[in-house]
């Protein structure tokens, strides 16, 4: 990446800690460059964008957020945004002939990338995430080394829901927990539901219950 987009991207990160804050809260240990797969809950467009001002400024460089095609190809301004300041790793929504949609993640980690996913799939108006597509397990199953950290973005359904144009002023916190992998030989909804709930523990809302 140039300076000149660097430059961008930070004050792109700047506007939104101005206004939703996206303070990082580190549950365990601090952060550091070993690979991981983020995996977060998805509420609002905003939340790539939060996830990555929480991180360290020497960390966003190796970081690429992994994201639908047909969104961030629409316009001029998406397209600067999505390939010069953020190295979004685009997708397909739906798997076409004979082609893998995980084929651009796969090799971004194979590149030595950490990345941001959104297991649910969608955003969703709701605090806690829905159940999660098998994405995340297939590519803990392919990279084994490469950590797994639970992501869990409180606040921001409210401050920039489904639908919204513009954000209401409020404060997110992002919540980044322990690293997990997934276990020999585990099943498949086994996994998927133990990684939601590593999600669902860091959220106040759970504790609040």
């Amino acid at each position: 990446m140039s300076i000149w987009h660097a430059w961008q991207r930070d004050c792109l990160l700047g506007v939104v800690r101005l206004v939703a804050g996206a303070y990082p809260v580190w549950h365990h240990g601090t952060p550091n460059a070993t690979q991981k797969i983020y995996f977060s809950n998805h509420t609002s467009h905003v939340d790539t964008l939060a996830i990555l001002a929480a991180l360290p400024g020497e960390l966003r460089s190796q970081v690429r957020p992994v994201a639908a095609r047909d969104y961030w190809e629409r316009g001029k301004a998406k397209v600067h945004i999505a390939n010069n300041l953020l190295n979004v790793v685009l997708i397909d929504r739906k798997k076409e002939g004979d082609g893998d949609p995980l084929e651009p993640v796969r090799e971004a980690l194979r590149l030595g990338y950490s990345i941001i996913i959104f297991p649910e799939g969608t955003r969703s108006a709701e605090a806690l995430p829905q159940a999660f597509k098998s994405g995340l397990y297939r590519l803990a199953g392919e990279f084994p080394t490469v950590e797994l950290c639970p992501v869990y973005l409180e606040n921001l359904q409210r401050i920039m829901p489904k639908g919204a144009i513009w954000p209401v002023p409020l404060i997110c916190k992002v919540h980044f927990g322990a690293t997990i992998t997934l276990a020999d030989n585990e099943p498949k909804a086994d996994f998927l539901q133990r990684a939601r709930e590593r999600i669902v523990e860091l959220s106040p809302v759970r504790h609040a219950d």
